[in-house]
């Protein structure tokens, strides 16, 4: 169920929606409610990628585990090139 929401947009913003809208064929309701649901989604995965270092960040404070440049990017290669690969052994 969608719900009305208002949103202000100062006039040259407000123009440039319309004229995307009329290339487009679309209605300035649907670029905006277009542009929001991509701005969303990619804040979301920001977000989830800051979660998930600091998350990593702890666990290492907490453990010392850790791999090394070098044994991240041999493995981030074998890997490209289609190899069966383990995850490497972490280092303390």
């Amino acid at each position: 169920m969608a719900t009305p929401t208002s949103i202000k947009l100062d006039d040259e913003l407000k123009g440039r929606v319309q004229q995307l809208a009329q290339a487009r064929r679309r209605t300035a309701h649907w670029i905006m409610r277009e542009a929001i649901a991509e701005y969303v989604a990619r804040e979301e995965k920001r977000e989830s990628f800051k979660q998930d270092a600091l998350h990593a960040w702890e666990e290492y404070q907490r453990s010392g585990l850790h791999l090394t440049q070098e044994d991240a990017d041999a493995w981030l290669a074998r890997l490209e090139a289609g190899e069966d690969v383990e995850i490497p052994a972490c280092h303390k």
